[in-house]
């Protein structure tokens, strides 16, 4: 199960009680994902989703506000790229009252729709988490992918969108966001809006904000994962970067004493670098700290890297005559 529809059906173990939040959800949900047409029967408005967990929760909605129910179908015209798609009828009968209610008609309009979000629907905090709700199960998608395993590399990063092909309505839900100070931004792709969030933060504070609390554990244990990956991964790079080194520089410290010993051979140099000398020759791949514990020469990490510049550099000054 993706991510995303984990979080929707989270959200719909929560029942929605007060009318007011009732009416704003399904706003929220009408704008994200409600289709209306007109037809020899009149206007009909039905919602399109791929997720039929919804339908349920839905007419209880609907019952509970009008007195209706509510009919779900699925037909080969709702397969798409192999996600089956349904269609949540509404009674013909309320559909222009459900569309008043929810904010889709202009006042004084019989006719004519509103892309932009009806503010008389969410003047609290409890119905702007109701509409949000509604709106991030009608179209809300993310490419959030939690790792099965620990040591499993994650492919994807920190996102969850909102796509819709009105920019009214996405703007709106980019205002109701930052009054609780969540960051969104607002980008075109394709000739659809897309409203996206890509903070970790933010996204667990909007999955809060929305009941989604379990989510909001994975992905603050999914983060905790990623990052402790990284920290070791780091280690790792550090370790091998310092273990290059240590290659490179023993390789120049051996080649340099084997050229003088070709050339002038070992006794040729002072006392206290032919000991560094043959002490590197029997130790060939060992650190410079290994070194000093094997060696018996009294001297520190600083003495011995001194001396074995002064070998390098009697070695350079050979090459150069």
């Amino acid at each position: 199960m993706s991510f995303a529809k984990d979080s929707k059906l989270q959200m719909l173990e929560t029942e929605i009680e007060d009318a007011d939040e009732a009416q704003a959800f399904l706003s929220g949900l009408l704008h994200a994902c409600g289709n209306i047409t007109k037809n020899s029967e009149g206007i009909r408005v039905d919602v399109i989703t791929d997720f039929k967990e919804i339908f349920n929760y839905l007419n209880k909605i609907i019952s509970k506000l009008y007195g209706e129910n509510l009919s779900l179908e699925i037909s080969d015209d709702y397969i798409i790229n192999k996600t089956i798609y349904y269609r949540i009828k509404f009674p013909i009968e309320i559909t222009m009252q459900v569309l008043r209610d929810c904010g889709l008609i202009e006042n004084g309009s019989e006719f004519c729709f509103t892309n932009e979000i009806d503010k008389n629907l969410i003047p609290s905090e409890e119905t702007q988490k109701a509409f949000l709700k509604g709106a991030y199960i009608g179209c809300a998608t993310s490419s959030i992918k939690l790792s099965e395993l620990g040591s499993q590399t994650p492919t994807t990063g920190y996102h969850v969108e909102f796509a819709s092909h009105k920019r009214e309505f996405l703007d709106g839900i980019h205002e109701i966001l930052q009054n609780f100070n969540i960051i969104s931004k607002i980008v075109v792709r394709k000739k659809i809006f897309v409203l996206y969030l890509k903070d970790s933060e933010n996204i667990k504070d909007l999955l809060a904000l929305l009941g989604a609390f379990e989510s909001v554990m994975e992905l603050s244990d999914e983060m905790a994962k990623r990052e402790l990956r990284n920290a070791v991964n780091r280690q790792v790079n550090c370790i091998n970067a310092n273990i290059n080194k240590t290659i490179e520089a023993s390789l120049k410290q051996i080649q340099a004493i084997n050229y003088i010993n070709q050339k002038i051979g070992l006794d040729s140099l002072p006392e206290d670098l032919q000991e560094v000398a043959v002490l590197r020759l029997a130790n060939q791949q060992e650190s410079m700290e290994e070194l000093l514990k094997l060696s018996t020469i009294k001297l520190t990490k600083s003495g011995l890297n001194h001396r074995f510049r002064r070998i390098l550099k009697i070695a350079e000054l050979l090459k150069d005559k």
